[in-house]
């Protein structure tokens, strides 16, 4: 057992906490703009600090509340799928909510039915894995991974399709937002409702999720109503996979690494997992917008692209960790 898996609960989420408020800060202090937040704490009448609190904190909060959705999503469609690979990147879950938005912005649909649209596209992606990759009496592993690696094609077939035919005024703004994009990003008022509904529906249902992760026929011995879980995981996992592409496009990653890092660190309990991956999935997207923001300053990296640069060898780097931990 790793120094890691040793780390008591309170602990892990203290230090979790401790984390993005750092990561807080750190984002609010980075930018094109020679201007800190105790500079603007000291002198908030100035245009340096107008430009923290009305540019910086808006996508700073954006951030946080993307990330830990992300998180959230990926650790739910973990217990649903009962597979670590599981997340609403990897199997399609986001790209069909791209598609929803993005046919919802091809079509002229008000502010009001673009998330509406990402919703039904995620929950329709969501529908189709579950029932796809459900073997007989158990999830199959392949099956479930050949099932996200085809329906993210065709997703990624149909945006390009859409892309094809949408008017080339649109088309730049379009790209840049499915790379993954914060730069227009506001308060988020809806998407920080949604967080705080979705992550004290999964504390409260806690003890259940624990039970679904050993199986629905273990968890049903044991009175789990199954079928209702499910509808609640596949519908919570879809809401926030929804909101999170409406607020800053299609961002990879972040629900598979939050979770995963999260268990190497003792997380394993629903009652942890679910606050920790939260503020884990929102601290990783907060770093890695504020390297998009300074790696090239002051031209900005779409922060979807620095998720997955930094990702695939984080993720490749966790899964050879857990590989010896198992057999060391």
């Amino acid at each position: 057992m790793t120094a890691l898996s040793r780390i008591p609960p309170v602990t892990l989420l203290l230090g979790l906490a401790g984390l993005a408020l750092l990561a807080t800060w750190f984002s609010l202090d980075t930018g094109s703009a020679t201007i800190t937040v105790a500079e603007a704490l000291r002198d908030p009448a100035t245009p340096e600090a107008r430009i923290l609190w009305q540019l910086r904190l808006p996508r700073t909060l954006s951030a946080f509340v993307t990330g830990a959705l992300l998180g959230l999503a990926g650790a739910l469609m973990q217990v649903l799928l009962r597979n670590p690979l599981a997340d609403p990147y990897v199997l399609g879950v986001s790209g069909g909510a791209s598609v929803g938005a993005l046919l919802a912005l091809l079509l002229g649909a008000g502010a009001f039915w673009v998330p509406c649209w990402a919703f039904s596209g995620a929950l329709f992606s969501t529908l189709l894995v579950f029932s796809l990759a459900h073997g007989r009496g158990s999830w199959d592993t392949t099956r479930l991974l050949l099932t996200g690696v085809v329906l993210a094609s065709g997703w990624g077939a149909l945006i390009s399709l859409l892309l094809a035919v949408s008017p080339a005024a649109q088309i730049q703004g379009m790209l840049f937002w499915l790379m993954g994009d914060l730069s227009y990003a506001q308060l988020p008022a809806v998407g920080g409702a949604v967080l705080v509904l979705l992550a004290a529906t999964a504390l409260r249902f806690s003890s259940a999720l624990n039970l679904m992760g050993g199986g629905a026929l273990h968890a049903a011995a044991l009175g789990v109503q199954v079928t209702r879980m499910r509808i609640l995981i596949y519908v919570s996992a879809s809401l926030a996979t929804a909101v999170a592409v409406t607020q800053a496009g299609n961002i990879g990653f972040i629900g598979l690494l939050a979770p995963h890092m999260l268990r190497l660190g003792g997380g394993r309990d629903y009652r942890v997992l679910v606050p920790g991956v939260t503020l884990l999935g929102g601290t990783l997207l907060l770093l890695a917008d504020a390297l998009a923001r300074s790696v090239i300053a002051p031209r900005q990296l779409p922060v979807g692209v620095l998720t997955a640069l930094i990702g695939i060898p984080l993720f490749l780097f966790l899964l050879y960790r857990s590989r010896i931990s198992r057999h060391g």
